[in-house]
């Protein structure tokens, strides 16, 4: 019987197959690194506000604990927002007339709320609970980053499973002595790892990993 195909035939399919695994491999990586980049996670990115409030003015430079606006996040799971009257209770005697805070006052006299840009947010199938973290020694900055030294705040940690379960798997690396908590320049000792695991056992955390911990 006659040959159908031409000899190099063969080489073109092989070389065709290659390609695709090449392609397809090539996709992937560059889905890989869009899913890591600051466009889907935003790390790194400034958030738009209704009124340009400063955390590196606030907080590193006035000295401002985190608990005067975000007064829940010991007890609740959600860390709260200041309302109006917060904000207010300093900026009725302090650029009482800037044009920047219009809005902060147009909220007071209305009632109406500042609506605030999230800057994290968490899909709906994730449970977080701030509470636990803060009373069992895990600091603002270790998931906010340095907020002291953010003119207008952005994401500084990716949120992604893997980040969290770093965390959960050793928390030994990342405990601190509660009372520094909301110490933004707090620094871990070189001897973390021995303070930590001493942590560990004085405030009975769990090295929680199962799905439902966080998925419920």
């Amino acid at each position: 019987m006659a040959q159908l195909f031409h000899r190099r035939t063969n080489a073109i399919a092989r070389a065709s197959i290659l390609g695709a695994v090449l392609a397809l491999a090539a996709t992937s990586g560059l889905l890989w690194a869009l899913f890591r980049s600051t466009y889907l996670t935003e790390v790194g990115v400034p958030r738009q506000q209704p009124v340009p409030f400063s955390h590196k003015h606030h907080v590193g430079g006035m000295g401002i604990d985190c608990r005067y606006c975000h007064s829940s996040v010991e007890e609740s799971s959600f860390a709260g927002l200041p309302p109006t009257e917060t904000c207010m209770s300093c900026h009725s005697q302090i650029w009482a007339d800037s044009p920047t805070l219009e809005p902060v006052r147009a909220s007071f006299r209305t009632g109406e709320p500042l609506h605030w840009t999230r800057v994290y947010s968490l899909p709906d199938f994730v449970y977080f609970d701030h509470s636990i973290h803060v009373n069992k020694g895990i600091g603002c900055s270790t998931c906010h980053g340095r907020v002291d030294q953010m003119p207008l705040t952005w994401r500084a940690k990716t949120l992604l499973m893997e980040w969290c379960l770093g965390c959960h798997r050793e928390p030994e690396r990342f405990v601190r002595p509660r009372e520094y908590v909301f110490q933004m320049d707090w620094t871990p000792p070189a001897d973390q790892l021995a303070l930590g695991r001493r942590l560990v056992q004085q405030y009975k955390i769990q090295k929680l990993t199962d799905c439902y911990t966080c998925h419920r």
